[in-house]
């Protein structure tokens, strides 16, 4: 294990740290400070190192954008209806930030903060780099102070344990996620790439992407990813949305070592295998990424990379029967995705 810590850029007059792990078989993960940002996951390859995530060359292009690109998710992720739930008896209003909803954890998330950091290489077999951040009920609305963790580690399976941990002050929401967009591939799109889901139904989702309390089955639809599916011929058919591509909630129903996801490319025989507990898994296939998006490469289009956000189910604060996203107060809750990669 190597293991490294860099500036990286500086912005709104902070610097920003990059944190790097280098196994033994020679993957490299590195995690910039600013919105605990999966910055890359790099495997060797006869060509050189591949970078198996988006990314941008600069921090200030991760946040001139709303595609929330590699970063961290947080109180809350997805929707907040009206940005209103009831918590405790009372209705809890929280900051908006897509028109009356509340987004991704709102305006001051966990995206728009830089982190303190530190790695840990006290095991020989793993290194793990330790985010840490108090999110102030003045600051993002929620009730209650959030003290947070995001806990990166990479060990010499070629494994990514992503680990969320919080405590609060007071009874809030507590429902995180990573926003990697993952290509496998070689190709600049994801068209060619096979996607299976442990999943049999969607979110019925609204003209605002709000869920509205039902289930969409998948079978015989675009939507069924069971046993696999090339990302290509699903995309092609749904030309006929709006969207046209997916940017969709899965249920899911963790399998074998819960696993929820797999995103492979037939190609180069690389895949990432998602593993979670939570029953939600959100799927974007980048369908509305603009050129004007500077990342690493090249200028942005649509399919250029799939969000696969594990995650419980969205506004299930509104809709008991996604789930509890609850923490209360004193408690510890902890919530982690895992990422096995093959190349």
């Amino acid at each position: 294990m190597q293991t490294a810590t860099n500036h990286w850029d500086t912005y709104q007059n902070e610097a920003v740290t990059e944190y790097t792990i280098e196994n033994d078989n020679g993957v490299k993960l590195a995690i910039l400070s600013w919105g605990a940002t999966l910055h890359q996951l790099m495997v060797p390859t006869a060509k050189g190192d591949k970078n198996l995530v988006l990314s941008y060359h600069k921090m200030a292009d991760y946040l001139d954008n709303p595609f929330y690109v590699c970063m961290g998710i947080g109180r809350t992720a997805g929707r907040i209806t009206r940005g209103t739930f009831d918590l405790d008896g009372q209705t809890v209003h929280v900051d908006p930030n897509e028109g009356k909803n509340t987004l991704h954890g709102g305006p001051h998330g966990f995206n728009t903060v830089n982190w303190a950091g530190n790695l840990d290489t006290t095991d020989p077999d793993k290194a793990r780099i330790i985010l840490t951040h108090t999110f102030k009920s003045t600051d993002d609305s929620f009730p209650g102070d959030l003290t947070a963790k995001m806990i990166y580690s990479l060990d010499n399976h070629d494994r990514v344990t992503l680990a969320f941990e919080a405590t609060s002050t007071a009874l809030t929401l507590f429902n995180p996620t990573l926003h990697v967009y993952f290509n496998v591939g070689d190709d600049q799109l994801i068209s060619g790439q096979t996607l299976q889901i442990n999943s049999q139904e969607h979110l019925d989702l609204d003209g605002e992407k709000l869920p509205t309390g039902k289930m969409v089955a998948n079978a015989g639809t675009p939507y069924d990813f069971a046993d696999g599916q090339n990302l290509g011929k699903a995309i092609r058919g749904l030309q006929d949305i709006p969207e046209k591509g997916f940017d969709d909630v899965y249920h899911v129903v963790p399998g074998a070592d819960d696993m929820v996801a797999k995103l492979s490319d037939p190609q180069s025989n690389r895949a990432v295998t998602i593993k979670s507990k939570r029953n939600g898994l959100v799927v974007f296939t980048a369908n509305s990424f603009t050129s004007d998006m500077k990342l690493t490469t090249g200028a942005g289009q649509p399919y250029m990379g799939v969000a696969l956000e594990a995650q419980g189910l969205p506004d299930s604060q509104n809709f008991p029967e996604f789930g509890d996203v609850k923490l209360a107060p004193g408690e510890t809750k902890r919530d982690e995705i895992i990422y096995d990669i093959t190349y």
